[in-house]
């Protein structure tokens, strides 16, 4: 068994592991989760992080280790942009606090499995077909001035065309969340709760981002290993990430207008692969020192941004 096979199958263990003790140990029982509590498991992530990095530049060099933790850092800062999105929806549907952990694991978890598709497919069509670089650079190129002066996102689940689809195969029960379940019988035929509902916005929410971040990884790294893992680290810890910040998040007045930055940096830095190679230190320099910048002049500057408030109607049957 080679090398990378063994490093696969370590690594998805590990993912495993993780997400069996969140499910099956820390929300064993069902509760509100606290800033201590996901402050700790938040740190916990990032810190494994870290070691895993280090494991990566023990056994496949500093380049590579390098590219880990950049593509670490973009895709942890491009999920903020995503837990305002899942704030929103949260907030449209009114969910109650309680059962928002099991919304975030699931989505997650589905998240993982898209991210690994996704990622597969891209770097085997920029191995194939390398014209590709230049239009996942001008996607990113796009993205970031379309994301700067955009207007806030609105959630209109009546539009989004996979709770379309779904409820032509499957009911939907009343607008009550029954316990945490998503699934239920009414006279003997299966509805889906409006819990699913939410979880299926999460998972096409992120089906979006996905459009967006990993083009920019993959302008780190081509290394599958690499992009994939570093994907996940920073997906591991957008749950935790969602109960810190989410009281928080309308504070980051200007945080819009750095993520926009990088995504444009990113694109330029795609484009330019065949001219000039930007070293990867000096991307993770500049990807830190964008995002550090926004979040200072949002402190400094603090903004009147609210979160986008919704209607109160909340029409998906």
């Amino acid at each position: 068994m080679s090398n990378s096979i063994l490093f696969w199958i370590l690594f998805n263990l590990l993912v495993l592991s993780i997400m069996m003790i969140d499910l099956k140990v820390i929300h064993r029982h069902v509760h509100v989760v606290s800033m201590k509590e996901a402050s700790l498991w938040f740190g916990f992530l990032v810190v494994l992080a870290l070691i895993f990095d280090a494991g990566i530049y023990f056994f496949l060099g500093h380049e590579k280790a390098l590219q880990f933790l950049t593509g670490y850092v973009i895709e942890q800062s491009l999920s903020i942009d995503n837990l305002f999105v899942f704030l929103m929806i949260f907030d449209y549907f009114s969910v109650p606090a309680i059962y928002q952990p099991r919304v975030l694991h699931w989505g997650i978890l589905g998240a993982l499995v898209m991210r690994f598709i996704m990622i597969f497919a891209g770097t085997a069509l920029l191995h194939k077909f390398h014209w590709m670089i230049y239009l996942f650079g001008g996607i990113l190129i796009f993205t970031g001035i379309k994301t700067a002066f955009s207007e806030d996102k609105k959630i209109e689940p009546e539009k989004n065309p996979l709770l379309k689809f779904f409820k032509k195969i499957m009911p939907i029960a009343s607008r009550e969340f029954i316990d945490q379940k998503f699934f239920i019988k009414l006279n003997g035929i299966l509805h889906a709760t409006p819990l699913f509902v939410v979880l299926l916005l999460i998972e096409s929410s992120d089906v979006v981002f996905a459009i967006d971040s990993i083009p920019a990884v993959l302008a780190v790294s081509r290394d599958p290993f690499i992009v994939y893992t570093s994907n996940v680290f920073a997906i591991l810890g957008l749950r935790t990430l969602y109960f810190l910040l989410s009281g928080i998040m309308p504070l980051f007045t200007y945080l819009k207008f750095g993520i926009s930055i990088v995504l444009f940096y990113v694109g330029v830095k795609m484009i330019l692969v065949d001219i000039y190679k930007i070293p990867t230190g000096l991307s993770l320099g500049v990807v830190a020192g964008i995002l550090s910048l926004s979040i200072v002049a949002s402190y400094l500057f603090k903004g009147k941004a609210q979160i986008p408030q919704e209607p109160t109607s909340r029409k998906y049957e």
